[in-house]
């Protein structure tokens, strides 16, 4: 069973105080994760493991934080970096897809409208091998986020929306690093 224990305060350029917490126990959080919160979580651990933090260039300081922090997934418990990290299952690790399922279209929105935008990092899984691929803040913009339909009032979480990363042009201006 995956335990958190509290790291550490940092204080982030935003002037916010950033709970850090350690995952003990990979790959899941919780015992009830869903198929596809334990890729993400494993996408999570993946870039912590294999990165170097891309401001400061320092290993192994990049850090899971909490579930459903916004907009965010990892952080340099050195330099206070953010990033957020998409995984995916795919059939080919080199062929970037078009499009990725983001998260929350509401924070993500609000996010945008400040001008904030967030380092991703994409992790693409197949049976045996796995590559991981970075579009730094500065690529990005409003066009290449697209706000999913509301789930249908049938739905478990009725009227949340999503949307999706259309990494269409940035994949055209060949603007996505691949990393390992």
């Amino acid at each position: 069973m995956s335990t958190r224990v509290p790291l550490l305060d940092v204080s982030v350029n935003l002037g916010t105080v950033v709970y850090i917490y350690i995952n003990k126990g990979y790959p899941s959080r919780n015992n009830m994760s869903t198929d596809k919160q334990k890729l993400g979580e494993w996408g999570e651990v993946q870039v912590c493991k294999r990165c170097t933090c891309p401001k400061c260039k320092k290993r192994k300081t990049l850090k899971r934080l909490i579930t459903n922090f916004k907009c965010v997934d990892i952080i340099c418990d050195f330099c206070g970096f953010l990033g957020q990290v998409k995984a995916k299952n795919v059939s080919d690790i080199d062929k970037i897809p078009r499009t990725i399922s983001g998260a929350a279209w509401d924070p993500q929105k609000e996010r945008m409208d400040a001008g904030i935008y967030y380092p991703l990092f994409i992790v693409l899984k197949n049976e045996r091998k796995s590559s991981i691929y970075y579009i730094p803040a500065d690529y990005q913009d409003p066009e290449i986020f697209k706000k999913r339909p509301p789930l249908k009032s049938t739905a478990k979480r009725a009227g949340w929306q999503g949307f999706n990363y259309d990494l269409t042009k940035l994949i055209k201006m060949n603007l996505i690093r691949k990393l390992d």
